[in-house]
């Protein structure tokens, strides 16, 4: 039997139910375990253990007086340092907003906290969500419960490193680029990017606007339809949401790949690719081809060039993101602040900032500039259409793309920060995805010498039905979501 902090959000919810343990027990469990390995990890900017403890003393209340009780009843929750929760501070791990507590609660939060969801404090992750690694955090890196050399990817290192910890039993990430899948493939979870539009970006501090969305990050498939059909849904507030009914995606969850075609673009296994990597996905194909599915190679050939579309209009964006924080109205002062406006505003962005925030404000300001903007941000632009469409057309003949989630398994931590194009390399499987829309899961498929191996799962817009029941099938016919890193 596992213990309580090991438990699934499923297995927690039913146990509380039938007055097996309650919710306090079970959120008591998972602080044990934070307390026993952060100081390893690192996986935790801000902890709200009080509140938490509270909040799992009110359902265990409400549940022996009778009364009803939500979706999420119970179950510990993590989420992202750039997801805004009312009264908790929220830093997007970086110095210019280490002190900000935001007076409101995103509309994802506010939906959690509805269903009776526990939060219990904010994960760390790469400064504005900028980087593959959670190395550029103002407060120190996260590391992969795996080994604790290597870095646990990013941006959402935090919540994909507590969840294979059993330090949250849910976990709420962001993916502008990738910044969900690749932690969870680094870490050996579950992690889905949905339909840009489908869950609510109010109250996201934004990096990129038409590429992010917030979503699940669990210990298995079925927790990760349960909390999607807890934070998706059409928000006024979000002018970007997709109008579309409620959805159980539990539902759609059945062991079972029949007729299910599946695409093999050539691109996803380019140049780069390890070949441990490049075998785990394909035994993974074929473990679905069991189950009745089918597969064809095909071919995008625009996604050759997702990754420098992706990053002209991910910094371009983030340059007009991120002008705001001048440490004039709120976000990170100097203390001497004697000299004239512009000194000023330099001096409080120059030290506000890590280096990498730094480098993508002035490459995106550059291609958004006069006599620039035409040669690359519109062009991009056009590419991103065509991509799209590339999509598209294999849409008419697949029902899903499968290939690695990440080209190589996860690196030492220091070995690619110096440089930024290796890392930025990194994303070449994930981007093209933000760029059109599309959902993506990644689930866990093997693993090389010891370190995760994640496979990604796309479907086409609002289909996150298809990309779960092919996870949660490959899932079922394998041992891999058994599998926790050996960490005392």
């Amino acid at each position: 039997m596992p213990k309580l902090h090991e438990l699934t959000a499923k297995q927690t919810i039913q146990k509380i139910q039938d007055n097996e343990v309650t919710a306090q027990e079970c959120v008591q469990a998972v602080f044990e375990t934070i307390h026993k390995l952060e100081d390893k990890i690192n996986a935790y900017v801000t902890l709200v253990e009080e509140e938490a403890l509270n909040k799992a003393k009110e359902i265990d209340r409400k549940i022996s007086d009778g009364k009803p009780v939500g979706k999420l009843a119970g179950v510990a929750i993590a989420v992202k340092d750039a997801i805004c929760t009312q009264g908790i501070l929220t830093t997007c791990s970086s110095r210019m907003l280490q002190n900000f507590v935001p007076p409101y609660d995103a509309e994802v939060i506010e939906r959690i906290k509805r269903e009776d969801g526990i939060i219990i404090g904010k994960t760390n992750m790469d400064e504005f969500a900028m980087g593959s690694s959670t190395e550029t955090s103002y407060f120190g890196p996260t590391r992969n419960p795996w080994d604790t050399s290597r870095v646990p990817g990013g941006s959402s290192g935090g919540s994909a490193a507590c969840i294979a910890t059993n330090e949250a039993t849910l976990a709420l990430g962001t993916d502008t680029g990738g910044s969900i899948r690749c932690p969870a493939s680094y870490c050996s979870v579950v992690g889905l990017k949905p339909t840009y539009g489908l869950v609510s970006r109010y109250g996201l501090i934004a990096y990129a606007n038409s590429l992010e969305q917030i979503g699940p990050m669990t210990k298995d498939v079925y927790d990760c339809a349960l909390f999607l059909s807890v934070i998706a849904g059409h928000d006024s507030k979000d002018g970007t949401s997709v109008n579309v009914e409620p959805k159980d995606y539990t539902k759609c969850l059945k062991n079972n790949a029949k007729g299910l075609k599946i695409g093999v673009p050539k691109e996803f296994f380019g140049e780069g690719t390890n070949e441990a990597v490049e075998k785990q996905v394909w035994n993974a194909i074929h473990k679905l081809e069991e189950r009745g599915a089918s597969h064809e190679e095909t071919s995008l050939p625009n996604l050759e060039h997702s990754l420098a579309t992706y990053y002209i209009i991910a910094m371009s964006e983030a340059s007009s993101n991120l002008a705001r924080y001048d440490g004039l109205r709120y976000g990170y002062r100097v203390d001497k602040d004697d000299g004239d406006w512009a000194t000023v505003y330099s001096k409080n962005r120059r030290d506000g900032f890590g280096a990498e925030v730094r480098r993508r404000i002035i490459l995106g300001t550059y291609a958004l500039s006069a006599g620039y903007y035409n040669k690359y941000y519109l062009k991009a632009l056009k590419v991103r259409t065509l991509i799209r469409e590339n999509f598209t057309e294999a849409f008419k003949k697949f029902d899903v793309l499968i290939g690695p989630t990440m080209p190589f398994p996860p690196f030492k931590i220091g070995e690619k920060i110096q440089d930024p194009l290796a890392l930025y390399m990194s994303d070449v499987d994930t981007v093209s995805t933000n760029l059109a829309g599309l959902p993506a899961i990644s689930v866990p498929c093997g693993f090389t010498d010891g370190l995760p191996i994640g496979m990604q799962i796309t479907a086409p817009p609002l289909r996150e039905d298809l990309t779960l029941q092919a996870a949660y099938t490959f899932e079922q016919n394998t041992d891999y979501k058994t599998k926790k890193p050996a960490i005392n």
